[in-house]
């Protein structure tokens, strides 16, 4: 699994549950090393044994560490980054989702060795959507339910989400938006604060 993504769940666990969780949970997991470096890449199962020590730990089921793993990478302050780039996907939280089918491609760009899963969406309906996840490795399903629910907030959208579960390699999301403009959204401008021209 690429660091990046170990990475990803190392910040979650320390911006969420603190540092000391952190060295407990790397303690427990017995994985030789106390911090992922984002551009190696490490065997799958040392990855899995984290989520697994994680989910023990604090008595959480996999599929909801997951999702709450996916609403942090979009809300937590300390990964503005990516919330910004996903929100260039669009005015809107429609079409946030219609950009998702390039993701991948985008994510392949900016780091070549990053094996993202495939986006497709379907639109069936103006506010009645599915989207495959297809992956190698179950779970980005659960992530990208978190991503979505924490996308839609910051659009200020209402929108009802379920996970339908897995079929061989690809996930599926059903996604209801019913009410586009249901709160004030967080505010977005192209050059962040502070930037100089």
């Amino acid at each position: 699994m690429h660091g990046l993504m170990n990475r990803a769940v190392q910040c979650f666990v320390r911006d969420t549950y603190g540092p000391k969780v952190w060295a407990e949970v790397v303690l427990r997991a017995d994985i030789g090393l106390d911090n992922f470096e984002a551009m190696f890449s490490y065997d799958d199962r040392t990855t899995f044994c984290v989520l697994d020590t994680i989910c023990e730990m604090r008595a959480k089921p996999r599929d909801a560490l997951l999702e709450d793993i996916g609403t942090y990478l979009v809300s937590h302050p300390n990964v503005e980054a990516l919330r910004r780039l996903l929100r260039f996907g669009g005015a809107g939280f429609a079409d946030f989702l219609h950009s998702l089918d390039d993701l991948h491609d985008r994510a392949k760009l900016a780091v070549p060795d990053l094996e993202l899963p495939k986006l497709e969406l379907r639109a069936h309906t103006a506010d009645m959507f599915s989207l495959s996840v297809t992956s190698a490795h179950p779970g980005f399903g659960n992530v990208m339910v978190g991503v979505l629910q924490a996308m839609a907030d910051d659009y200020g959208a209402l929108a009802l989400l379920e996970f339908k579960g897995r079929r061989q390699t690809v996930e599926t999301i059903e996604i209801r938006i019913l009410e586009t403009s249901f709160a004030e959204g967080r505010s977005f401008e192209l050059v962040s604060a502070g930037a100089k021209p």
